[in-house]
């Protein structure tokens, strides 16, 4: 791109001068931010046609990634990486004037994602592209993502996330690809030339307009895409009619109706409207999706029983689940195949990951909906469910039970998870014992059925946004210690492992930590006014709000650490400052309460001159990814406390573990397979294990009321929440918390479980005060890490389901114009 630091210092002022009009002294952060991004993404347009071009002549076969979410975080900083002009920009915009770091923060967190299913999309994508691989992302460019979080009093307030307020400098609008999308509608039947015809008539059609983002991978020069659509009207408001004479303001409203659909990010399904909105959105994605792909297969002229040779389609968790009943649809009715034929091809074409065992995220949605909004498919979701249902009949000849637990649809119920095991031909879980607990427990009937169609892959986290971007200071020393192997190898990791009792090592590695905890304390320092101790040990849980996830256990130690300073102020206890990060979904009010508590404990701690030295509480506001990169290479203790067989995989556990932080967790999703890795020494478990939740809730021989009553911190932990006194302003503050552990018999065992967690936080407390034995189990965990990079991950998903190859070629001499 740039020879040296001079070219590029000469093309960045002739850009701005060029395209704004002003002279570097006048340009302003967000000026230099515009500049630097188009200046990128104008450059890698040739390696993005060279690269489509060279797919093209080897004739690769292409996998598309279906998913709602797509949490890309800033890009500027990760694409200068990839780019490998990284420190070159930064000193040339220093010599310039500007701090790389100032110019990154001009950039919004895209509002594409909220949790880990989006962050595991972005990595993917990164991995795809710097391996080589045809692998495109499939997404809706929303308006607005989740939300934007405020404290407010200590209670969580959703304002908009206007993330493109000023615009969006990696995108590329294409109109020209822009295809029709239909709803509602009538189906009507015909027979011609001995073939049954379906036409759909009346049905409001819409245009889905696709933009484009590079997907640059590293060093390598290939540049995959990330489509995005955006719904907009396909009413011309010359000739569209709307009666009453009101045709100007009605073709405002129905265009306004058509944008709703990729407005919002998960919009509100508490009500009929919200839920349909949801549906739209599906199938909208879905729909535009294979128009897109399979029109980019007709160009080469090859015949439809070729398709699954050639593309292989991804559905990310169930939400793109349609693809299923919308490929049948597309090759039935436009391509004029027969049913076995299409289903055939269809049920070869496309794979599905699950992401979780929670009954609340496996969707059903009502057949008056889908029929009604979605005819067709709806008809092609029926015609599934009856030859599916007849198969099983012949095969479990009546089994009821076997017929009820497996039906697409039953109940008046559509279930997408069994839509999306039927249709595909590959079914995997996200870390070794979800997929034993999908295959022996929540899906063992399919599994019975299709035993060959699932398998196992283990998460991944891309270790150059997580280790080289988020944490360069340590990426430098790897480099120092074991060359740059591991930079394309991230399992070369383990050679630092000799290193994990060499002092000089130990010391830069803590050196590192310092650093970077220094740096997050100026943040909380200049964010929320709360001076917090770097040399205090940093211990974090940030990740979305949910029960399962346990935030409340951890609050609720601290209420108890509290409690046992103001009772023992003496007590030998090591300085311990307490971080939190959580978005809680807009309608889960027990989620907020519990982010309340949080709020409340903190105002509580942090302000009482006998404790505030020892324990600091902070909740760190609108978490994001941008965010999460400040946080983590700064962590010591890494929260990864589940209830034991509710996280499906987790990646957060992953980013810890690659910066040097000490988990403490239960033996839930991923932290299984780093525990066999590390072992006891280096890894902080406790807790109920699988099989003895499931035994408490096969028994329900539980009493949270009887553990409460047992145990004496317990007991008094819950009256501070239902009693005036230092967490509360009032009576009942918390009763939603109180009665979700006593009055609903503490679903995830919290209380159960809290005896353990304390014990284990003391065992913390005691191994952190030997700095070198801290240290070496924290390099053991670093060592390991490269097992759980996504290129790893992305290797096997290539070899075992997609059967992709990567491109291995130089593309920089092809001729594109």
């Amino acid at each position: 791109m740039f020879s040296n630091k001079e070219e590029f210092k000469k093309a960045f002022r002739l850009h701005l001068v060029r395209r704004l009009g002003i002279p570097l002294a006048e340009a302003k952060a967000d000026d230099v931010y515009k500049i630097l991004g188009n200046m990128i993404r104008e450059y890698v347009g040739k390696n993005w046609a060279r690269t489509n071009l060279a797919y093209k002549e080897r004739g690769e076969k292409h996998v598309y990634y279906f998913s709602l979410e797509f949490l890309m975080g800033r890009l500027l900083g990760n694409n200068l990486l990839n780019l490998g002009i990284l420190n070159m920009v930064r000193e040339g915009l220093g010599e310039l004037g500007w701090e790389l770091e100032a110019i990154e923060g001009q950039e919004s967190d895209a509002g594409l994602g909220n949790g880990g299913l989006g962050r595991l999309a972005a990595c993917f994508m990164d991995s795809l592209a710097s391996l080589g691989y045809a692998g495109h992302g499939c997404g809706i460019r929303y308006k607005y993502g989740l939300f934007e979080q405020r404290i407010v009093d200590g209670n969580q307030v959703e304002l908009p996330d206007d993330w493109l307020q000023k615009g969006n400098v990696w995108e590329v609008r294409r109109p020209e690809k822009r295809v029709e999308v239909f709803f509602w509608g009538r189906v009507e039947s015909r027979e011609e030339n001995g073939r049954l015809i379906f036409e759909t008539k009346n049905a409001e059609k819409i245009w889905a307009v696709p933009y484009d983002i590079p997907l640059i991978g590293y060093r390598g020069g290939n540049v995959n895409t990330l489509r995005i659509w955006s719904a907009e009207s396909a009413l011309d408001p010359l000739t569209g009619y709307f009666p009453s004479g009101e045709g100007y303001y009605k073709y405002l409203e129905f265009s306004r109706s058509i944008e709703s659909i990729s407005e919002f990010l998960y919009p509100d399904d508490s009500n009929e409207e919200g839920k349909r909105l949801r549906l739209k959105q599906q199938y909208f994605l879905c729909s535009a999706g294979l128009q897109s792909i399979l029109r980019t297969y007709d160009k080469q002229r090859l015949a439809y029983d070729q398709l699954p040779a050639k593309v292989a389609i991804h559905i990310n968790d169930t939400h793109p689940t349609l693809v299923i009943p919308e490929l049948m649809r597309i090759l039935i009715d436009v391509k004029g195949m027969g049913w076995d034929e299409a289903w055939d091809i269809t049920s070869r074409t496309v794979s599905y990951t699950n992401h979780t065992i929670l009954s609340e995220a496996l969707e059903k949605w009502p057949v008056p909906m889908v029929r009604e909004l979605l005819p067709r498919v709806y008809m092609i979701i029926e015609e599934i469910n009856k030859r599916f249902c007849a198969m099983l009949l012949e095969r479990y000849p009546g089994d009821e039970r076997r017929m009820a637990e497996m039906a697409i649809i039953y109940g008046d119920q559509i279930r997408m998870a069994n839509l999306a095991i039927v249709g595909s031909y590959s079914i995997n879980g996200v870390a070794a014992l979800h997929t034993e607990i999908l295959k022996q427990r929540e899906m063992k009937a399919f599994h019975e059925l299709y035993p060959d169609r699932f398998n196992n892959k283990t998460n991944g986290i891309t270790h150059r946004r997580w280790l080289m971007h988020a944490n360069p200071e340590l990426a430098e020393l790897y480099k120092e210690t074991l060359g740059e192997e591991w930079v394309r190898d991230p399992r070369k990791l383990t050679g630092l492992l000799p290193y994990r009792q060499d002092s000089s090592f130990q010391q830069r590695v803590q050196d590192i930590k310092q650093d970077n905890k220094r740096k997050l304390s100026g943040y909380i320092l200049s964010k929320q006014g709360i001076s917090i101790d770097p040399l205090s040990i940093f211990d974090v849980q940030v990740k979305r709000l949910h029960g399962y996830k346990r935030q409340l256990l951890n609050i609720m130690h601290i209420m108890h650490l509290y409690n046992e300073l103001k009772d023992n102020p003496a007590k030998d206890m090591t300085p311990r400052t307490f971080i939190f990060g959580a978005k809680a979904a807009p309608g889960y009010y027990l989620a907020k309460q519990i982010i309340k508590l949080i709020n409340n404990v903190a105002g509580a701690v942090n302000h009482d001159p006998q404790v505030r030295d020892r324990i600091k509480v902070v909740f760190l506001e609108n978490y994001s990814v941008s965010l999460a990169e400040l946080i983590i290479p700064a962590a010591d203790v890494s929260e990864q406390i589940s209830t034991a067989g509710k996280e499906a995989s987790g990646t957060g556990n992953m980013k810890f573990m690659m910066n040097g932080a000490l988990t403490i967790g239960t033996m839930d999703g991923a932290n299984v397979e780093m525990h066999e890795m590390v072992g006891d020494r280096n890894m902080l478990i406790f807790g109920l294990s699988v099989e003895q939740v499931l035994e408490y809730y096969r028994t329900g021989g539980y009493s949270a009321r009887r553990k409460s009553e047992e145990d004496e911190r317990l007991h008094r932990l819950l009256m501070q929440m239902i009693q005036t006194g230092p967490f509360t302003s009032h009576e009942w503050e918390f009763e939603a918390v109180y009665r979700s552990l006593i009055d609903h018999n503490d679903e995830y065992f919290v209380l159960e479980d809290f005896a353990a967690y304390a014990d284990t936080q003391a065992q913390i407390d005691q191994v952190y005060r030997n700095p070198s034995d801290w240290t070496g189990r924290a390099i053991v965990n670093m060592a390991h890490a490269g097992k759980f990079a996504s290129d790893c991950t992305i290797r096997q998903y290539a070899n075992e389901i997609w059967r992709i190859r990567p491109l291995n070629e130089d593309i920089s001499s092809r001729q594109v114009y």
